[in-house]
């Protein structure tokens, strides 16, 4: 097969492993390099490094639109496009130009979750199971029918950045099961995708990283693992802003007003909640790293119990 890849952050590049195992892939395609870092220096993908060291062409066009762009993708007379959080709309006209369509390996269980941010949703959401699925592409967003999917478990405590990684190397298993199906001349049959169930995962924003204490515990606890890594939940406490990269609910009740630092201990921070209390274990300060709550304490002598 003539396989054309199409992917950018890091969630992508074991797709591109998976996708370039028999040396079917003939180019990659993703976002053109962006400034990034202290320096501003411009920044190739995750996905460009992992094709620049297989030796797999680039191409980094700023969209589709032009029939020059198109004219290009045709030229390269591909069987199948793979396309993982490339992060550009494809036109119906791209999506017909492979002989099999377009695939997208998307991290969640179709309905559920179509959009942006579905690995940080899932999270934010309570929801108990995650998974991904291999979709043929459509015109709308995430409609198109799913091919194959697995799903998997959703751990009490695992973060956005945790479910990512395990999504990722997923994503890749289902991806390479599809592959082989169509090595074999067998076409995954395409499922639609049921009415019922629809939900969609906003683009996470920086905006939503500042906790608001006026909600129940169990609420910010979700926020804080899902917002981890990015855009980390945040939250002044004992007057001072802190990046909270660990926190737990607690079923207490209180009578003070939310956000007053109730206790500060070796196990963490507890602060009161619209409903509860959040106990915040690992922590950040400004211009600081991650540390635990008792750390933390080390250098805030006056929030020790005596």
């Amino acid at each position: 097969m003539r396989i054309v890849f199409a992917g950018t952050p890091d969630f992508a590049v074991p797709c591109l492993r998976a996708a370039a195992q028999h040396g079917e892939v003939v180019a990659v395609y993703t976002q053109p390099d962006r400034p990034a870092g202290r320096g501003r220096e411009l920044t190739p993908s995750p996905v460009k490094r992992e094709a620049l060291l297989r030796g797999i062409e680039v191409v980094q066009p700023e969209n589709f639109r032009s029939a020059a762009s198109k004219a290009a993708l045709r030229a390269l007379q591909p069987d199948l496009m793979i396309v993982v959080a490339y992060g550009l709309i494809l036109p119906q006209s791209v999506l017909d130009i492979p002989t099999y369509g377009c695939w997208n390996v998307h991290a969640s269980l179709l309905p559920r979750w179509r959009g942006a941010a579905p690995i940080q949703r899932a999270i934010e959401a309570g929801d108990s199971e995650s998974g991904v699925g291999l979709m043929q592409m459509e015109k709308g967003l995430d409609t198109g029918p799913v091919l194959l999917a697995q799903s998997l478990a959703i751990g009490a405590h695992e973060t956005g950045g945790q479910l990512h990684d395990r999504l990722s190397e997923l994503g890749a298993q289902v991806l390479r099961d599809g592959l082989g199906l169509l090595r074999a001349g067998i076409r995954p049959l395409p499922q639609p995708q049921p009415d019922a169930g629809i939900t969609y995962a906003h683009k996470l924003d920086k905006t939503e990283a500042r906790l608001d204490w006026s909600q129940p515990a169990a609420v910010l606890a979700k926020q804080v693992r899902a917002f981890n890594p990015w855009p980390m939940a945040e939250a002044i406490v004992a007057g001072e802003r802190l990046r909270l990269h660990g926190a737990v609910a607690l079923d207490e009740h209180h009578g003070a007003v939310p956000g007053t630092l109730l206790r500060a201990g070796r196990d963490g921070l507890d602060v009161a909640c619209g409903a509860g209390v959040l106990r915040i274990r690992v922590l950040q300060r400004d211009g600081g790293k991650a540390v635990t709550a008792a750390d933390y304490l080390n250098g805030r002598p006056d929030l020790r119990p005596a």
